[in-house]
């Protein structure tokens, strides 16, 4: 089995090479991570500058290849250039930090996944709870059991793992397969002073996110009580509900003049830096 495996905390992170390790028990890895930390940068494609590319060694023996773009154009030009041959697996992670809830749709880990979806090829983003004192080997360790188990029933999915911390000290951890928490957060920004007076803004994460229904179990209320997590997911956006529901909607356009005024030459924008 080819394996292509990459992250968006960079080509140097711990977790990406203890998913290596863990990896190869499964086939042949081939690393391809972004040369810096992209996290948040979700599914960012480069189109206005050329993609660099580096070779990285371990014990002088390549390892590696570092790219200097997202986690996303990692996928696209690992299968579409660097690897000798498409892959049967793409693995993201493991991220230092839990991607749950609505944090999906930010996550450069998860974005590289869901690109390895777009080939057809079974792929799967894998994070672990944050903390200073990361135990990498263990998360490669479960990550690499649950893997194994998914490949024994499907050939084309796409999911999103999350290990807690109290999962990693468990000698039996359960894994818990759930629906993507709704809830909002990453949502407070402190407003700071820099050096020379001007004010800036820093996004910050000063609690746990919590489940947005106490009654409906999601991945942020399993992980809240230990478990592992495992979301299927799907890169299909379009709400087919709705769109039955706008098949009797009167569309046609007309002129109401309500929002079309030729005379109109909108507002004069004036930019100030000094907050």
């Amino acid at each position: 089995m080819r394996i292509l495996l990459t992250n968006d905390d960079g080509v140097y992170a711990p977790g990406l090479a203890a998913m290596e390790r863990a990896l190869r028990q499964l086939g042949e890895v081939f690393v391809v991570a972004p040369l810096h930390e992209r996290s948040g940068v979700a599914h960012a494609m480069t189109f206005l500058t050329p993609l660099q590319v580096r070779k990285v060694y371990v014990n002088d023996k390549p390892w590696a290849w570092a790219v200097d773009g997202t986690p996303a154009d990692c996928v696209k030009l690992a299968i579409s250039s660097i690897l000798p041959e498409r892959p049967d697996l793409v693995v993201s992670g493991i991220n230092g930090g839990l991607n749950a809830g609505v944090n999906v749709f930010y996550s450069g880990t998860v974005a590289a996944a869901v690109e390895g979806s777009f080939y057809g090829i079974t792929s799967i983003a894998v994070s672990q709870q944050y903390n200073e004192e990361e135990q990498y080997h263990r998360a490669a360790d479960l990550a690499v059991g649950v893997i194994g188990n998914i490949l024994k029933q499907d050939s084309t999915g796409l999911y999103n793992l999350n290990i807690p911390q109290n999962a990693l000290r468990s000698e039996t951890p359960e894994v818990k397969v759930v629906p993507v928490d709704r809830s909002q957060y990453w949502e407070v920004f402190e407003r700071r002073i820099d050096p020379v007076g001007r004010h800036y803004y820093w996004l910050t994460w000063h609690s746990e996110p919590q489940p947005s229904d106490e009654e409906q179990f999601t991945d942020l209320t399993a992980l809240a009580q230990g478990h592992i997590t495992l979301t299927p997911l799907q890169f299909d956006v379009t709400d087919k509900g709705r769109m039955q529901e706008m098949s009797h909607w009167d569309l046609s356009p007309q002129n109401t003049g309500a929002c079309c005024d030729s005379e109109h030459t909108g507002p004069r924008v004036h930019v100030s830096w000094r907050g």
